[in-house]
């Protein structure tokens, strides 16, 4: 406690004697010196002791030991003079030593001896508390001296005293009443240390020992501003902006929070959150500051709390339009690393991290005892229920606990043996899973065998889990070509990235590949009679000039479509494949007229007895190696997959001239369309990839570039697959559903001594004041990932749980399972982009607004619903009516509860 040099009513055992005769010398010096009021007795922490001058007190000494009442060596008054600085102030000297310069005395025998001798006029006596730190009690000589000043008036300095035991809470006090702030208004205490630099003395219940606090250190005083900013943490920006907008007035809670970068998941669920009723007012009213657990290990020292508080208070305030929430941002990235820099996340897992972090930096529970889970082995569900959120009560006791825990009964049961295990579990928001369709709508382009036809984009409904083969049946009742006659690859960069067996699963085909299915000769038994046909992936190459000092090198580029084009065993030349290529590619390439026949160029004539070379075997035509191209894997079509079933007109039935001017040259490479032949496998059923190779001049001349991109779309393009809606108890009964565990995640049975697939349901026992239902709307699989668009179905009003509450119910309390919608977090976009917004109601006007970042304008309740809802926020309705306000008579109707006021006219703050 603070103590200023003045006498202070001492303990029942230290109150001064009865006046009586002064004893003899020798019963003065027992007195004095031993028995429970003498000096030699131990120290007690709280009483109080008092300085006498050495000197004085050796004199005292000789005269009490001569045993002479007459002597010259009495004494007289005791006269502590020696010890002050001076006789004006009665400050007591520094340095002051034990036993050198003054004995220590406890109040009975100080007492006795003022009452036998008396103390110099004027002098005040020097009375120090006996403190106890770390275990050992000693008497504090000298007093913590503090300068208090206030940040709103730095040049005024006040001087108090207080023991090393006082808390800091002690000096907020003091420094309050030194400088009239009203118990209404919130402050925070700043200490000076080295350099100049300032540190925040957060937790005000420890003692001045504790916080390391030392005689003559500067203690400001900072009052939170009107607009519930603190002055120290604005920077220039924000107080141009205050200075702007210092008239601005509006409804409180009205207020944007501005975009950081990426940031729109933070303030989506900070507004949902600022609009749960209970859990603002608890922080506009400061009652979190009696319970900040500044030592819960699992905790955020506090810091978490105080920075959702300093935003909560200038939200709803009502001074701001819009604010920057720079300072949770770095605190929430500080404690949780997932959250540092500017990418993109969930809103769900912000607001899991910032429910927990806020209830065990509120948690009033200060030192966690440990707990005994028990299942409850054939007791009733009453008594285990009780016994789990009690259990539950004592580690974990919160305004986060009182707010959002609800209790789960959770029931596993083994397959082998049938043991059932019952289990309650404490939970904070429910993960609902949304009714997943079987189907799944792909896209695909069909390259028919006919070259006439160009591309076609279709649109196929397929089961989600099946398999390639199950593509192609869907695309044959489109084509009427037979499913054996086709071949699935996904292309990209102008190479085949893969080419797809029958059996493989839909899975790994992802929504942005891009897919074609090609048209091949049908398939046949392989006997000894039978011709095979050969399926040739090809590639468009294009020779370009490479960068080199004499340009004599030339490189090769890929472009266009590859192609799976089937060729007869028996016609594998290099010449009919050529007139082959030339028939696929006939669309847009056009043969030389007679006039461009060449009567000469043998460099380019490729004779039919020429066949083409099995893998490791250069073709004939260009000897260079291709310029940079990216590589990228794929599938190698083996020979003899396919037999030799094509009637299309070829080219044995085109005029045959014996010389003609060749468009383009032929080359074997490897699946990434370089001629780098070292991937090549020596299998000889392997077949090899084929390049066409372009000239620039003849690509420019035959080749129509516009024609060959070009593709049509099948009527089945605009096909869109309805999602019916679903309503939100759908998604709830299906969270209630009975479901076998994953192999990935079994159950231990304490009966079998094993791990079991177990099947498992989770029930509803209690819910809580205010319930978030979290849709699952992101599904991850180990190929593919998709958001879920579904709209759901929710209600504004009246949600009733209390067909899947299982504990048995008040049925006189009905409002105890009915709940009103207070926020909605939305989700626009897909999974690797997308914005978050959010809708809530004002706890104040009952008028709900659209949070857009900085952006809040009123909505309509018509309005909320979407396709885009992520996160649900759900009052109890007896909450809702415990904190309305109760009008006085005087006053008008007040607005319904989360419903549009009548006649509401409010800013459109955009």
């Amino acid at each position: 406690m603070a103590a200023v040099a003045e006498n202070l009513p001492a303990a029942a055992e230290d109150q001064e004697p009865q006046c009586e005769a002064v004893p003899g010398l020798e019963n003065q010096r027992r007195q004095i010196e031993n028995g429970e009021s003498g000096r030699d007795r131990p120290l007690r922490a709280g009483e109080s002791w008092f300085l006498v001058e050495q000197h004085w007190y050796k004199q005292w000494e000789v005269y009490v030991q001569g045993g002479d009442q007459d002597s010259s060596t009495f004494p007289g008054c005791i006269n502590n003079a020696k010890l002050f600085e001076d006789q004006v102030n009665w400050c007591l000297k520094k340095g002051l030593v034990e036993g050198e310069d003054y004995v220590l005395l406890p109040a009975a025998a100080w007492h006795y001896l003022v009452s036998w001798y008396g103390l110099e006029h004027g002098q005040p006596p020097i009375e120090r508390k006996v403190v106890e730190l770390r275990g050992f009690c000693k008497v504090e000589v000298y007093p913590v001296e503090l300068l208090l000043v206030q940040h709103s008036d730095m040049g005024t300095r006040y001087t108090a005293e207080f023991s090393q035991t006082d808390s800091i809470d002690l000096v907020s006090c003091i420094a309050r009443e030194q400088f009239l702030v009203s118990p209404q208004e919130e402050t925070r205490l700043w200490v000076e240390k080295a350099q100049g630099s300032f540190e925040r003395l957060c937790n005000t219940r420890v003692t001045l020992f504790d916080a390391a606090l030392k005689s003559g250190q500067l203690i400001i005083m900072e009052t939170r501003s009107k607009d519930g900013t603190w002055p120290s943490a604005q920077t220039h920006a924000v107080n141009r902006a205050s200075k702007e907008d210092e008239d601005f007035q509006g409804q409180p809670g009205i207020c944007g929070l501005t975009n950081l970068g990426n940031t729109c998941f933070m303030n989506s669920a900070l507004q949902c959150l600022s609009n749960v009723p209970q859990l603002t007012e608890y922080f506009l009213k400061n009652r979190y500051l009696e319970e900040l657990n500044f030592c819960n290990p699992l905790g955020m020292k506090g810091e978490i709390a105080e920075a959702y508080a300093d935003l909560v208070k200038q939200a709803w305030s009502g001074r701001h339009r819009s604010i920057v929430p720079q300072v949770f941002k770095t605190k929430v990235g500080h404690f949780a690393s997932q959250f540092l820099g500017y990418q993109q996340h969930d809103s769900q897992e912000l607001l899991s991290f910032l429910l927990d972090g806020l209830h065990e930096d509120l948690n009033r529970v200060k030192k966690k005892e440990y707990v005994e889970l028990c299942d409850a082995a054939g007791r009733p569900d009453q008594e285990v229920a009780q016994e789990a959120w009690q259990n539950h009560k004592r580690r974990n006791d919160s305004v986060i606990v009182d707010t959002f825990h609800g209790l789960f009964k959770s029931t596993l049961v083994c397959p082998d043996c049938g043991n059932v295990s019952v289990t309650f579990d404490p939970f904070c928001y429910l993960s609902v899973p949304l009714p997943v369709s079987h189907k799944r709508v792909m896209e695909v382009f069909f390259v028919s065998m006919d070259p006439r036809r160009k591309p076609e984009q279709h649109r196929l409904v397929v089961p989600k889990k099946g398999k390639i083969s199950d593509l192609c049946v869907a695309l044959a009742k489109h084509t009427g070509v037979s499913p054996e006659r086709m071949m699935v690859a996904d292309v990209f960069s102008h190479r085949f990235y893969k080419i797809y067996q029958l059996e493989e699963s839909l899975s790994s085909i992802l929504d942005r590949d891009d897919i074609f299915i090609y048209e091949v000769s049908g398939r046949s038994a392989i006997c000894e009679n039978s011709r095979e046909d050969v399926v040739l992936p090809i590639y468009l190459r294009e020779r370009t000039p490479a960068r080199d000092y004499n340009n004599s090198y030339y490189g090769l580029m890929l472009f266009g479509h590859p192609l799976l084009v089937s060729v007869p065993r028996d016609r594998l030349s290099w010449d009919s494949l050529y007139h082959i290529l030339l028939y696929r590619l006939s669309r847009y390439v056009t043969r030389p007229s007679s006039d461009d026949e060449d009567d000469g160029d043998e460099k380019a004539d490729l004779e039919d007895k020429d066949s083409i070379p099995k893998p490791g075997h250069v073709a004939r035509g260009s000897s260079q190696d291709p310029g940079p191209e990216q590589a990228g894997p794929s599938s190698r079509v083996a020979g003899g997959s396919r037999a030799p079933v094509d009637n299309s007109p070829g080219p044995s039935h085109w005029p045959q001239r014996a010389r003609r001017k060749h468009l383009f040259t032929l080359q074997t490479v490897n699946s990434n369309g370089t001629s780098d032949r070292s991937n090549f496998n020596e299998d000889t059923h392997a077949q090899p990839y084929i390049a066409i190779d372009w000239e620039p001049e003849m690509k420019k001349r035959y080749y129509d570039e516009v024609e060959a991109e070009g593709y049509v779309k099948h009527d089945c393009v605009g096909y869109v697959l309805k999602k019916a809606p679903v309503r939100l108890q759908e998604c709830i009964e299906l969270f209630t559903t009975m479901e076998t565990l994953e192999k990935e995640n079994p159950w231990y049975c304490p009966s079998c001594k094993q791990h079991q697939l177990a099947t498992k349901k989770l029930d509803l026992w209690k819910l809580p004041e205010t319930l978030i239902i979290h849709l699952k709307r992101f599904s991850y699989t180990k190929f593919s990932r998709e958001k879920l668009d579904t709209l759901v179905e929710f209600p504004i009003r009246d949600l009733d749980f209390s067909e899947f509450v299982i504990k048995p119910q008040n049925e006189s309390a009905p409002e105890l399972y009915k709940y009103d919608l207070i926020a909605v977090s939305n989700h626009y976009g897909g999974l690797r982009d997308g914005h978050y917004t959010t809708f809530a109601c004002n706890k104040d006007s009952g008028q709900w607004h659209y949070f857009d970042d900085n952006s809040v304008s009123p909505v309509t309740e018509n309005q909320i619903e979407s396709k885009a809802a992520y996160v649900l926020f759900y009052q109890r309705q007896d909450v809702a009516r415990r904190l309305q306000p109760q009008p006085s008579l005087s006053d008008p109707p007040a607005p319904p509860a989360c419903g549009p006021p009548p006649n509401s006219e409010v800013m459109d703050l955009n």
